[in-house]
């Protein structure tokens, strides 16, 4: 099914808590702005939350003022106006709270899927593929107004949801569906026959959840998207500056405000859900505040007031999408496990990874953005992200490890992990940049309270085991409940003497052999709890820690796919390189491929590989690409090439490139152009040449001669125009995938008096468009070396329709001939787009209900078209039929035959064979 056209974003926002962040995530955005080709009018927006725990809906007011700032500025006014909303799609995306198992969030939480048509290769977090949800599935056909999405969830929606937007105006919720059961921990809609929101429960009751049951008992789960109208945006938006609302924005905070907390879903929208009372709502407190903040109960009551007074009277509704899904992105490592592996899958899902195979990845197990060398074994149900480990390495079931490098590889050696997670950070200390590692079990939890686990055993049990004591994890005046994981000084971030790793937490798991060292080692390291931590990530380093070892597996990549002589394209890792800024790399390695491998064919793929890179790095801004040819800068390379020098020659060839490349501009003065040289006329002055120096050249010699020719002249081409037009009657060639290249020809037996048939149906039509087949045929070439999926499928369907066309000759069918034409054709546009011209298009259109099947000769882009008529002698019929159509031009109609000769030759009145 075709892709929706996606939204024109006027705006899209991340909201982020942390200030430090601001930066990184809003260059996140701008790679994806190249990587994904969001239109550059887009205006693209981190955003500091104004305090820590303003909450979803105090971020959600402030990233609307800072939107509709920065679109009045852009209209070149001077004061803010709710005008600017009227003409503008609007997306704000909210960052949440912290997430354990990402040090960056759960909106960059990396997913064990991927894409292969993607024009670009790129791992896959959270985010982008609601960005895509938003762009083309839930996005498109809604008028201007605000759409607000939550990044803590993963998302599955159908590519057409179905959602109208007739006569819309107000607040919609987008609802996912969910069991009963896992309701009870979520939020849930209770909706009228008209799709009107009732109320929103938090973890209600079993009444409460069982109320908004539908016929197959499932329940519309609030699903973190809601879509404002301007109308709706525009009230929202004058809140912000009546108090106590004001403190939610920057502005408020500026001024000295109290900061508030407040819900999008259980204070914003909740005001216009049609059951709730002014009384109820304005002293409920919502499930972000928690059970703690009593003292704040009289300032969120003023504020709901102002939310009952703007917000009350905007219509509610809810698009439920039965054929969506919904999962909340937990804190337990458990639910975590669960959604990034695939129980009951066969095998290991890997995903933009280097691995062996004969390493073992157990069954429902992925492996993310990895590089895996030696001997790795990893259990099933348990899951590696950006790693670059070397083994001997055993990681048993239930486990996730993360962020480590073949630096902190030995300290895996000889333990087997079972049910734990394992991680590295990057961590800033007062400015100095270090690692840090954490280690937590499977089943213990993150949640605020007295009691848990920590490495899935009791803290008694712990003790006991390690010899580390409660005191050495909290502070003695620390009240009981408050003693938790969360709050445990359990993690090394400075060694006085040496750098830290894996080990020093690793310990814990089985202390018994040189225990008292260990916890004497971790008694003397500064630590910190993970709520002390969580400020001193370096989210930066985290990103461009993941960027590098990505393109570190990726050289791994190509060169393995080069050297296997594998079908894969490796044009959308090409297009990554140069959009993120590192071509070098990957280069040096085609670089290294091509001199390194001893086989021309594989050299050649490489060297049109580094052509790739060239390409995209010049952006069109070169022009067509044409090549080198005969630019006396290059003939040195070219010469130590020609005799099979490759490492010469492609050393040769990057000392030329890096003087392009320092000039400052890719190809961007180099203009080629030239004739398309005919392979026919070709073989005929070759055949000449041949005979005036006394020299017998047979039929086969010639059709390789003609081949090396073109590429002497730099036209390129193939062997098929020389087997067409060299050789008598119907015949099919072939060639294997190998050189030296060898072409075999075998003559097609037809029935009797087929030939005479043939002659009577078959027209040529010079269609009075010229065409250059040099750029069309490299395209096609470097389309083939780049493997591009669609290409190397068109390829492998040409040579199968190749042998049809010729039985279809056997059996003497026009019809079927016909066909096989056609079908040509569209296989020929498909291996080359724009070879076919509009009124090439529009000539074959008129004259298709008058022939079995019709073809543009050679390589297309124009020249003349070839014809099976359905009835005999047509050409004075059809040039009426064309005579009536406007826009033609300077075409003309031609009778033709089959050659049932072949090349000959006249050398002073003399005919001979050639």
């Amino acid at each position: 099914m075709e892709q929706p056209k996606g939204v024109d974003w006027t705006v899209i926002i991340l909201t982020c808590q942390y200030k430090d962040s601001v930066e990184v995530f809003q260059r996140e955005l701008e790679i994806r702005q190249k990587r994904e080709q969001i239109p550059t009018r887009t205006l693209l927006l981190a955003v500091e939350d104004p305090e820590v725990r303003v909450g979803s809906g105090g971020a959600t007011l402030n990233a609307l003022l800072v939107a509709a700032e920065h679109l009045s500025a852009r209209a070149g006014f001077t004061v803010v106006t709710s005008d600017v909303l009227h003409s503008a799609w609007i997306l704000i995306l909210h960052m949440g709270r912290d997430f354990p198992f990402d040090d960056c969030g759960r909106a960059f939480t990396c997913l064990p899927v991927e894409n292969p048509q993607a024009p670009v290769e790129a791992v896959v977090c959270n985010l982008d593929c609601l960005l895509d949800i938003m762009s083309h599935r839930l996005g498109p056909g809604s008028p201007p107004g605000v759409w607000v999405c939550s990044t803590d969830m993963l998302l599955s929606v159908p590519p057409t949801p179905g959602i109208s937007w007739d006569g819309f105006r107000g607040t919609r919720v987008i609802a996912l569906p969910g069991s009963t059961a896992y309701a009870r921990n979520h939020g849930v809609y209770l909706t009228d026959s008209q799709g009107f929101v009732l109320d929103i429960y938090y973890q209600g009751t079993e009444a409460e959840i069982q109320r908004c049951a539908g016929p197959d008992g499932r329940v519309p789960l609030v699903s973190g998207l809601v879509f404002f109208s301007v109308e709706t945006a525009e009230h929202l938006l004058a809140t912000h500056v009546s108090p106590p609302l004001d403190a939610c924005t920057y502005m408020g905070l500026d001024s000295g405000a109290r900061p508030v907390q407040l819900s999008l879903f259980f204070d914003i929208l909740l005001c216009m859900a049609r059951n709730v009372r002014r009384e109820d709502f304005l002293v409920g407190r919502p499930p972000e505040m928690g059970q703690g903040d009593a003292d704040v109960a009289g300032y969120l009551h003023g504020a709901r007031a102002e939310l009952w007074r703007e917000l009350r009277d905007q219509p509610l509704t809810v698009a439920y999408v039965p054929d969506g899904s919904y999962n909340y992105m937990t804190n337990s490592a458990s639910e975590f496990l669960h959604i990034l592996t695939f129980p009951g899958a066969p095998g290991a899902q890997v995903v933009h990874s280097q691995v062996e195979e004969w390493q073992l990845l157990g069954a429902g197990s992925s492996v993310v953005s990895c590089l895996l060398e030696g001997p790795v074994q990893l259990g099933p149900g348990s899951v590696l992200q950006h790693c670059h480990l070397r083994g001997p390495i055993h990681i048993g079931t239930g486990c996730f490890v993360s962020g480590l490098d073949v630096a902190q590889s030995e300290a895996l050696h000889g333990l087997e992990l079972h049910d734990l997670v394992l991680q590295g950070h990057h961590v800033q200390l007062h400015g100095a940049r270090s690692r840090a590692f954490t280690l937590v079990g499977r089943l213990d939890s993150w949640e605020r309270q007295g009691t848990g686990t920590y490495l899935n055993m009791s803290w008694s049990q712990f003790f006991q085991k390690t010899g580390i004591r409660d005191w050495d994890l909290w502070d003695p005046d620390m009240p009981p409940m408050e003693r938790c994981l969360l709050s445990a000084r359990l993690f090394p971030v400075l060694h006085p003497s040496r750098a830290l790793g894996p080990q020093d937490m690793l310990w814990m798991l089985d202390p018994q052999e040189d225990g008292n060292k260990a916890l004497r080692a971790w008694r003397a390291s500064w630590r910190l709890s993970w709520e002390q931590l969580q400020p001193c990530l370096d989210r930066a380093a985290t990103l461009a820690s993941r960027r590098d070892l990505f393109f570190r597996q990726a050289l791994h990549k190509a060169r393995h796919v080069l050297e296997a002589r594998q079908d894969l394209s490796l044009r959308p890792l090409i297009q990554a390189a140069v959009r993120e800024g590192c071509p070098g790399p990957l280069m040096a390695t085609l670089d290294q491929v091509a001199a390194g491998v001893g086989d021309p064919g594989v050299a050649a793929r490489a060297l049109a590989c580094v052509a790739d890179v060239l390409g995209c790095m010049a952006e069109g801004q070169g022009g067509l690409r044409s090549g080198p040819a005969a630019n006396p800068e290059w003939v040195r390379p070219f010469s130590y090439l020609e005799c099979g020098d490759l490492a010469r020659g492609v050393a040769a060839l990057a000392e030329e490139r890096d003087k392009w490349l320092s000039r400052g501009a890719v190809e961007g003065g180099l203009h080629l152009c030239g004739d398309r040289t005919s392979s026919i006329l070709a073989g005929a002055a070759l055949a000449a040449l041949q005979r005036a120096a006394g020299r017998a050249m047979g039929t086969e010699a010639l059709i390789h001669a003609v081949l090396h020719l073109e590429q002497v002249l730099t036209t390129g081409g193939g062997w098929q125009d020389q087997v067409g037009g060299l050789m008598p009657g119907i015949k099919v060639g072939r060639s294997r995938a190998q050189l030296p290249l060898k072409v075999e020809v075998e003559e097609v037996t037809v029935p009797v008096g087929f030939v005479q048939k043939l002659n009577d149906h078959l027209l040529l039509v010079y269609t009075g468009k010229t065409r250059l087949a040099r750029n069309l045929l490299q395209d096609v070439l470097r389309s083939w070396y780049a493997r591009l999926p669609a290409v190397v499928q068109n390829a492998h369907n040409l040579v199968r329709h190749a042998e049809e066309c010729a039985e279809a000759f056997r059996q003497g069918s026009l019809p079927l001939l016909g066909q096989c034409l056609t079908s040509y054709w569209e296989q020929k546009k498909l291996m080359a787009p724009g070879c076919e011209p509009l009124a090439v298009r529009r000539m074959m259109d008129v004259l298709a209900p008058h022939v079995h099947g019709q073809s543009l000769a050679g390589a297309g882009g124009g020249g003349f078209l070839y014809l099976l008529t359905k009835e005999p002698r047509q050409k004075e019929a059809l040039e009426a039929v064309l005579a009536k159509t406007e826009g033609l031009g300077n075409y003309s109609i031609h009778l033709v035959e089959v050659d049932t000769q072949g090349l000959s030759l006249r050398l002073l009145g003399t005919e001979t064979s050639a």
